[in-house]
């Protein structure tokens, strides 16, 4: 009987022996007996963020690229699935300065170039001429063969004049420098609106 009782316990601390290998640590569930250690207690570390964070947050990025088939399909689709068809677009007019096509509602490309050029060319002159001062006075622009508008000496005082050495463009109307000769109106009523 005893034989049978020692192979029993041997069989048992074979398994604590495993478990403890595999946790690491014994369980107290399975654990047959425990022998404490008498060591010195470690003093516990305060939790600190630092140490979960570390450098950073790792974020949740593609690991790879996505393949040029599975980009045009997400683009235009595929037959088997979601077939995207290609639609022509019919908002589409052609400009009547330049002749060049654009879509409604939206600024012709070719012209606004033209704007947006003559518009750095006026900055670099002013530039040029008053600095990086602050300009807080009006700045009158004059092309080649302009001569200064009939106003009165008041309407002059205090605008500063920058002269082109150019004619001035076709499209580049005096009046686009003009303020709003309308003055605000000061009526009471409401005027009736076509909500109803």
């Amino acid at each position: 009987m005893l034989p049978r009782v020692y192979h029993v316990l041997n069989v048992l601390k074979s398994i604590e022996r495993n478990i403890f290998q595999m946790f690491v640590h014994p369980p107290r569930e399975l654990a047959l007996a425990y022998i404490h250690e008498n060591k010195t207690p470690t003093p516990q570390k305060k939790f600190s963020l630092k140490d979960l964070v570390g450098d950073g947050f790792l974020m949740a990025v593609p690991k790879f690229r996505r393949t040029v088939e599975k980009r045009l399909k997400r683009k235009f689709g595929s037959p088997e699935y979601v077939w995207k068809m290609l639609v022509p677009k019919t908002n589409i007019k052609v400009c009547s300065d330049c002749g060049h096509h654009h879509e409604r509602g939206r600024l012709c490309g070719n012209c606004y170039k033209k704007v947006e050029q003559e518009t750095k060319e006026i900055q670099a002159k002013i530039k040029e001429k008053l600095g990086l001062e602050p300009i807080e006075k009006d700045v009158v622009v004059l092309y080649e063969g302009e001569n200064l508008p009939d106003e009165p000496k008041e309407f002059w005082q205090g605008k500063r004049i920058i002269e082109m050495k150019k004619e001035r463009p076709q499209w580049f109307s005096k009046n686009l420098l003009q303020k709003s000769t309308q003055q605000p109106s000061n009526a009471t009523d409401v005027k009736p609106t076509d909500l109803a």
